[in-house]
């Protein structure tokens, strides 16, 4: 009877196993595919950022696909040759799809589009600091309707979104973002204290030559000092003043590389300050070296500009 009842238990167990067999591969494969999917999903939502093809330059993105970015219709752009002592120009209104721009180094181009100091562009090549263009670009009617809805902020951005392709496009600009310890200045208060002038007419002036810096209430003046007397001293200069607010700020120096007087004139040499004495005697401010990381862009391709 043992054997018969252990024949028959055992019977129906052999009977059983294909099907429990196959359930359980087809649990697995469920499993193995829900896996599969979560991991998906969850690798899409913490995807890093990718590189932006319109401005060559690795930037973060959102999980959402976003709008394509405007852009310029028609751009005219020529070498340009100044007159003696003309000024560069950038004319770039926030509300409508227009960009103009005159004696303008590629250089200088890049420092307005990405909010990069020309100090802090590295690798460019040489022609990007010398050679001037003149920039005249369009967009079309219902960008310029999109772009006159956005705040000045927002539509400061856009613009400045739009002169990145427009680099990418006709320059073929190509670069990405590094994090460098350089030698860098400190902008403090010097002993005795700093001596502003409060703004003393409304808007904004940057005037900024080889032997003067003014500015005229800016939001934070300082602040945009520092990086004025970054260009002048090839390195950053980092503001840690802790002056905030808008001043009327006007810096007289004599550069080094000043011709002296012709010999037999009778003139005495020019005895002005020097950029750093200035900034003390006229700003109560002062420039401290050190060493800190700075946020570089580094050029990996510029080309001159495609034909119009």
């Amino acid at each position: 009877m043992r054997n018969r009842r252990g024949c028959r238990f055992n019977c129906r167990e052999r009977a059983l196993l294909p099907w429990l067999f196959l359930g359980g591969m087809t649990f697995a494969i469920f499993l193995g595919v829900r896996g599969k999917a979560d991991a998906t999903s969850q690798q899409a939502a913490s995807a890093p950022a990718g590189a932006n093809p319109a401005s060559g330059v690795t930037a973060p993105q959102t999980a959402t696909a976003a709008a394509p970015a405007p852009a310029f219709d028609v751009a005219a752009i020529h070498v340009y040759l100044p007159e003696p002592h003309e000024g560069s120009h950038i004319w770039a209104s926030a509300d409508d799809g227009h960009f103009k721009a005159l004696n303008v180094t590629l250089s200088a181009l890049i420092h307005w589009a990405f909010d990069m100091p020309e100090t802090r562009i590295l690798g460019a090549p040489g022609w990007a600091r010398t050679t001037r263009f003149a920039i005249d670009a369009t967009s079309d009617p219902s960008v310029d309707a999109a772009m006159h809805n956005l705040t000045s902020q927002a539509g400061s951005l856009q613009k400045k979104k739009m002169v990145q392709a427009l680099l990418a496009d006709r320059f073929k600009l190509a670069a990405h973002t590094e994090t460098r310890e350089l030698p860098i200045y400190v902008l403090v208060a010097a002993k005795g204290g700093p001596r502003l002038d409060a703004p003393d007419k409304n808007g904004t002036v940057l005037n900024h030559g080889r032997d003067h810096i003014e500015i005229q209430g800016f939001t934070n003046s300082v602040a945009t000092l520092a990086e004025e007397l970054s260009q002048e001293t090839g390195r950053d200069v980092v503001d840690k003043t802790g002056i905030a607010g808008r001043y009327h700020l006007t810096l007289k120096w004599t550069p080094d590389d000043a011709a002296g007087p012709s010999p037999g004139s009778g003139a005495t040499a020019d005895s002005g300050p020097s950029l750093f004495t200035a900034l003390e005697e006229q700003l109560g401010l002062k420039l401290e070296p050190a060493k800190g990381p700075v946020q570089v862009l580094v050029i990996d391709r510029a080309e001159m500009p495609s034909a119009n």
